[in-house]
């Protein structure tokens, strides 16, 4: 090998990312800002966008650069050995995709989201049906391209955790629904029944931005490089090293809705702001997967921001944007954003029934996939497991099978990365108040830089030097475990 094939594919890669990043700020300027009639061509320019990237990385050239990148002598685990290792695993599953299908699911996914959006609207499934039997299509027909050991549900599972088996997971929900239902069966059957509390607002949604921009700063997420926007579904995207775009939805009745939104943002964008900028385009330069990008945001949602230490420190700057807070307590914030409620909305769930909302998608989407629910019967499916699970009746589809946006981006397989999420956070969150003491005295006093600073150390400056499990193990010294997720909400919520 000579330096220039790993020359040569550094160049291409960063030309890849340049697109990528044109192509993200496209799709977020369409779930923010695009006007609905441009749907048609903008899903037009993804699709191009998209073959385009495809072709340009699966192009026989590449294959070569990457075979004989294998031949030199990096050391193990070295920036180069990463990349390299990284490069042939994407590369290998992008070239059993046509660009034809590829393009055919970037389109796919645009035209899906509109037809999402209005059929949340219109409480009508009907409009989201053909779209969703689409996407299911495409994502058949690339699981079969990219191949299995046991099901199609692997392939999918694959690209958004790399290792991950549908086998392996189904173990760890049937490990961790026990624990939760006796929990919950602890807390009582008032639990069950009991209406969300209110706090005493209006609250204004421009006194809301001002105040989640100022919790947003203070963890650390840079303005400088990043914004907060308004979307139907929240969400971040990294559309560059210096470009990470935040969006939530807000609610005048509550202004937590809108805060754990951005909290939860917040953790992916830190994340993303602290990936190595000089390996953009790179492996090095991007995130190890979904598993931990999601322990990062359920961190700093649950384990921060719904802490005491957090309301201890941020009520009084709560009230001065919000007065009719002017006699709440620190005590009645904690309460509220506590509560233990079955409820319909998987984004606005409480800590203990969060996994049951990603059991049911887990399961339901399986059954979609491997043709065992057709999706004609998708919402009295949805309806029927939902009752089982939490007793509660869906009153319609909007709060029902069309609440979340995945489906309508084709992410089938992404759900199950949110419960590893919590696995990762508490495993995470428990070693640093291992080496850190004083860690709830610092997050008490709003100082989270140690937090941070551990945070940059063990997870964000790796991008993919380790797998999942692999990097788990280095920032914690075990791969994941679910026992320190169980301790902790037994600990919080148990007591």
């Amino acid at each position: 090998m000579t330096l220039n094939s790993y020359t040569q594919l550094l160049d291409r890669m960063r030309e890849i990312g340049w697109i990528d990043g044109a192509a993200g700020l496209l799709s977020w300027d369409q779930e923010t800002y695009m006007p609905a009639a441009a749907i048609e061509f903008r899903a037009a320019q993804l699709a191009y966008f998209k073959g385009r990237t495809h072709r340009l990385f699966t192009a026989d050239e590449v294959g070569g650069w990457i075979k004989e990148c294998e031949s030199a002598a990096f050391s193990s685990l070295s920036k180069e050995a990463v990349n390299v290792r990284e490069w042939r695993r994407a590369y290998d599953r992008a070239t059993k995709l046509s660009p034809e299908l590829v393009e055919e699911f970037e389109r796919s996914t645009s035209m899906a989201w509109s037809a999402w959006i209005a059929a949340r609207k219109g409480n009508d499934f009907a409009v989201f049906k053909p779209h969703l039997a689409k996407l299911l299509d495409l994502s058949r027909q690339m699981a079969e391209a990219w191949g299995y050991a046991k099901l199609p549900y692997d392939a999918l599972l694959d690209g958004y955790e790399p290792g991950a088996r549908t086998d392996e997971l189904q173990k760890v929900f049937a490990e961790l629904k026990p624990g939760i239902v006796r929990l919950i069966e602890k807390i009582g059957p008032s639990a069950r029944s009991a209406s969300k509390s209110t706090l005493p607002g209006p609250f204004p949604i421009e006194a809301q931005k001002l105040f989640n921009q100022a919790v947003a700063e203070r963890i650390g997420f840079d303005f400088t490089s990043g914004r907060i926007d308004i979307a139907a579904h929240p969400f971040c995207t990294g559309i560059g090293p210096s470009d990470c775009r935040l969006t939530t939805r807000y609610d005048d009745n509550d202004f937590t809705d809108s805060l754990y939104s951005v909290l939860h943002e917040c953790g992916h964008g830190l994340y993303d702001q602290g990936l190595p900028k000089e390996d953009f385009g790179t492996p090095m330069g991007s995130a190890v997967s979904l598993g931990i990008h999601e322990s990062q945001s359920r961190l700093w949602e649950n384990h921060v921001g719904r802490s005491r230490e957090f309301w201890n420190y941020w009520l009084p700057v709560a009230q001065k944007h919000f007065p009719t807070l002017a006699t709440n307590t620190a005590e009645d914030l904690y309460r509220h954003v506590n509560q233990v409620r079955p409820s319909l909305i998987r984004v606005e769930a409480d800590e203990v029934t969060y996994d049951l909302h990603i059991i049911l998608r887990f399961e339901l989407e399986q059954k979609l996939l491997h043709r065992e629910l057709s999706v004609e019967d998708l919402p009295e499916a949805w309806n029927t497991t939902f009752k089982r699970l939490f007793g509660l009746e869906v009153p319609d589809d909007t709060r029902g099978c069309l609440q979340d946006i995945h489906w309508s981006h084709g992410s089938f397989g992404y759900f199950p990365t949110y419960t590893l999420g919590n696995l990762n956070a508490s495993q995470l969150i428990q070693n640093v108040r291992n080496e850190n003491p004083n860690l709830n005295a610092e997050l008490a006093q709003g100082d989270y830089g140690s937090l941070l600073r551990s945070l940059r150390h063990k997870i964000h400056q790796h991008g993919h030097r380790y797998l999942p499990p692999e990097l788990m193990k280095e920032a914690t010294g075990e791969s994941t475990q679910g026992r320190y997720h169980a301790a902790y909400l037994e600990r919080k919520f148990g007591s």
